[in-house]
């Protein structure tokens, strides 16, 4: 009896399971990292005043509740107000990096989504124009790759930031993990010169 070669096995997962996965993480990842900066500047605001314990608490709850991560198991020391808040400013850093994807989500959110009531036209130059149907379907295509560039680089900054909130925890990091934030920080530093000489 012949079966359906399409139909997904107990192994073998659907396109579009995966497709949802890879959506959900790229949607969990977005509001993880418009987190980072805000939960950052509380640490460093509540830290000195002995506030470590609770900000240890909101970094594992963050990491748990929003990117949906295997709670880890808690250390019985509990990391130092120094340790806190070197996490803080790494988080706040990381944060700082993040703004340029989120950034990008919005402008497509404003530029390629809502482009036809943001921009009352004319349209004769512009991309897709000289009819408004056709600038705001051009500028929709345009914007979709770079869209999901932006997510790709959201769901690599919270995985990134994620395993240094696992250091609260005792874990050790892998050895490129520093390496890589300061090489973040240092790209985006270099995009965002580059974009502001564009404009």
């Amino acid at each position: 009896m012949p079966t359906d070669l399409a139909q997904p096995t107990a192994h073998q997962p659907s396109t579009r399971s995966r497709s949802y996965r890879v959506v959900r993480r790229a949607g969990r990842s977005l509001a993880y990292c418009a987190t980072l900066i805000p939960v950052a500047v509380l640490a460093l605001v509540t830290t000195p005043l002995g506030g470590s314990g609770a900000t240890v608490a909101r970094w594992r709850a963050l990491r748990t509740g929003l990117l949906g991560m295997t709670p880890t198991a808690v250390p019985d020391r509990r990391p130092g107000a120094v340790a806190v808040l070197g996490h803080a400013v790494l988080s706040l850093i990381v944060g700082l990096v993040a703004l340029l994807p989120l950034g990008v989500e919005l402008l497509m959110v404003l530029r390629g989504v809502l482009y036809g009531v943001v921009e009352s036209g004319p349209y004769d130059n512009a991309w897709g124009g000289p009819t408004l149907a056709g600038a705001w379907l051009a500028h929709f295509l345009i914007g979709l790759p770079i869209a999901a560039a932006g997510l790709a680089a959201l769901i690599g900054i919270a995985a990134v930031h994620q395993r240094l909130t696992r250091r609260l925890d005792g874990e050790r990091g892998p050895l490129w993990l520093f390496p890589t934030v300061l090489l973040m920080a240092l790209a985006a530093t270099l995009l965002f010169i580059a974009w502001t000489h564009q404009i």
